[in-house]
């Protein structure tokens, strides 16, 4: 039968299959350090919607399933391939097929890179808000895909906030044109939010009609402040949230985050426990913002820092963005993902401590603390995540949730969360959930065990 399926995807797409061992194998895991099991029987390269089509109508016809992959940066397991499956890799469809200033809306193919797209735009005195820090290596489908958020999500919103519409093949291989351009649109159910966060679950995205904005005029303004621990830096990035004043970024690193990243770009040794908010500023009023908000970092009892130039700003947001790459260092890396509202950070911290002293683990953290947004870290060594690991996680996320919060706030569900999806939803629209995929996908061959446990 898999001989079957590869010959038919061969005659209709010719070399765009390929079935290279050490290709299949690289689709079988993602950033996340999690791989699937076996390895799938081909990698179909789409170069258009007719590809893509093809494909399904195949894998339709044949009952095959078809894991859809874009960069390859999730956290979750989401596109990890395995056993008897088809890879529908979009990665090179990436061209920007429309840009309408006078709309304030671009249409795109989902192979794109978010940087990419934004440097393509920044000629046209616009960009797309969703800033998420793997921004250089992910793609917009990919973004879309996971729902992804990132350091601007605070003030500018997530990717649902930022798409009008979306262009979805069925597992049938039918085209449909989800949502529209105008600013406005209610007609019938908003199938185009059901789409953004489904994890390839329901449809291929083949592409997607953006919701732009233009540059932010005036110049940015950044500081950090310093604190004794990560307790006082929550406490104080809430005291900014409660204050009014919005910022357009506001991060937090603990002290273990911080010493990797200081170690992994050699700079300085951080002090002792110190944990670090950085902050960002914009538009007309960002210097009178940052002076604001240095008060009250002060009163919270911060030792507060204002970048003296575009260079000191640009090292202290590649401290941040060098987050990931930094934990990569220290061994195998589960990186984690939870939200809680912002009035909570203290607590979810003091809950991650708790952990750590539970279990003898340290869990490097760092927060989107502008939006409540958590991802701690589990470090540990080998390919299978050890059951202490496991049994740690559990307690994080079921604390994530006692406090009002979510299990996963940007990186999706995948095959790591699946396990605690009910916990979150409940029974009855856990059931619902999967109800609803079932009608767009009644095979289950997109991207089956994903999201919901098989």
């Amino acid at each position: 039968m898999t001989g079957d399926v590869v010959g038919l995807l061969r005659e209709a797409l010719a070399d765009r299959v390929d079935i290279d061992p050490a290709h299949l194998d690289a689709m079988r895991a993602d950033k996340s350090g999690h791989a699937a099991a076996g390895s799938p029987i081909a990698l179909v390269h789409a170069a258009s919607i007719d590809d893509v089509q093809t494909t399904m109508r195949i894998a339709s016809a044949t009952g095959t399933p078809v894991v859809v992959r874009g960069a390859g940066t999730g956290l979750a397991g989401g596109a990890n391939a395995g056993t008897r499956e088809i890879v529908l890799s979009l990665r090179g469809m990436d061209r920007i097929l429309e840009v309408r200033a006078d709309d304030l809306l671009a249409v795109v193919e989902p192979g794109i890179l978010n940087a990419d797209l934004n440097r393509a735009l920044a000629d046209h005195g616009l960009w797309w808000a969703p800033d998420p820090a793997s921004r250089e290596i992910s793609t917009v489908g990919g973004n879309i895909a996971t729902g992804a958020g990132g350091l601007l999500c605070a003030k500018y919103g997530v990717v649902r906030d930022a798409v009008l519409g979306v262009d979805l093949v069925l597992a049938d291989g039918r085209l449909l044109r989800l949502g529209h351009r105008s600013v406005k649109g209610v007609t019938g159910l908003d199938l185009t939010s059901l789409v953004i966060g489904s994890e390839g679950t329901l449809g291929v995205v083949v592409g997607a009609t953006l919701k732009l904005r233009r540059l932010v005029p005036g110049q940015a303004r950044t500081l950090t402040a310093s604190f004794p621990d990560v307790r006082a830096a929550a406490t104080a990035a809430a005291a900014v949230t409660a204050s009014g004043v919005q910022p357009a970024i506001m991060e937090l690193m603990d002290a273990s985050c911080l010493r990797a990243v200081h170690h992994l770009l050699e700079l300085p040794a951080p002090d002792g426990n110190a944990a670090q908010l950085t902050i960002q500023t914009d538009g007309p009023a960002a210097s009178v913002e940052a002076e604001s908000i240095a008060a009250t970092l002060t009163a919270a009892g911060g030792t507060v820092r204002l970048a003296r130039d575009e260079a000191e700003a640009e090292l202290l947001w590649r401290i941040r963005r060098s987050m990931h790459p930094a934990m990569e260092t220290l061994g195998t890396t589960l990186i984690e993902d939870v939200s809680v509202p912002r009035s909570a950070l203290p607590a979810m911290f003091d809950e991650i401590a708790r952990i750590e002293r539970a279990f003898d683990l340290v869990i490097p953290t760092v927060c989107h603390a502008g939006d409540g947004n958590l991802h701690p870290n589990f470090v540990f060594e080998g390919d299978e995540v050890p059951d202490v690991i496991w049994q740690a996680a559990d307690e994080l996320f079921r604390a994530a949730l006692r406090l009002g919060g979510t299990l996963t706030g940007e990186h999706g569900v995948g095959v790591l969360k699946r396990r605690w999806l009910v916990d979150e939803l409940g029974e009855d629209q856990w059931q619902l959930q999967r109800q609803i995929a079932r009608v767009f996908d009644p095979q289950g061959i997109l991207n089956p065990g994903k999201v919901f446990a098989p």
